[in-house]
């Protein structure tokens, strides 16, 4: 087993171990496995994102984390990629996400329904 491997694994207990671990340190941890991993295994890009997805969701899981469904504006646009407020009035006026309007001036956009609209524009690589 290779040095860096043995590092990993030791370092990937110890955030099992210690749930409490800041996104950052689990952030810069998942990176240093990206390239630990690709020295040792060649791995499908696909693949090792499913694996860390993985990771993510067990981790989730144990610390009892859920992801909203309904998310702000901001939130929206970030995970959109995009910039202009105008660019998502239009998709939500179109009816390209959906959008719950539970007070006067809050608008909240279901997180299912943006996944929906990027994955319907997805395009397939040759």
């Amino acid at each position: 087993m290779s040095p860096r491997l043995h590092v990993a694994i030791k370092e990937l207990k110890r955030l099992h171990g210690d749930m409490q671990s800041g996104k950052e340190e689990v952030s810069k941890f998942l990176t240093q496995l990206k390239f630990i991993i690709m020295e040792i295994i060649c791995l499908q890009d696909s693949a090792f994102y499913a694996l860390v997805q993985e990771v993510v969701d067990k981790i989730k899981a144990k610390q009892n984390i859920q992801s909203d469904r309904w998310i702000s504006p901001e939130e929206a646009m970030g995970k959109l990629r995009i910039t202009s407020t105008t660019t998502l009035q239009r998709l939500r006026d179109e009816g390209e996400i959906r959008f719950s309007h539970p007070m006067k001036k809050v608008i909240l956009y279901d997180t299912f329904s943006i996944d929906e609209y990027l994955e319907k524009h997805a395009k397939n690589t040759f």
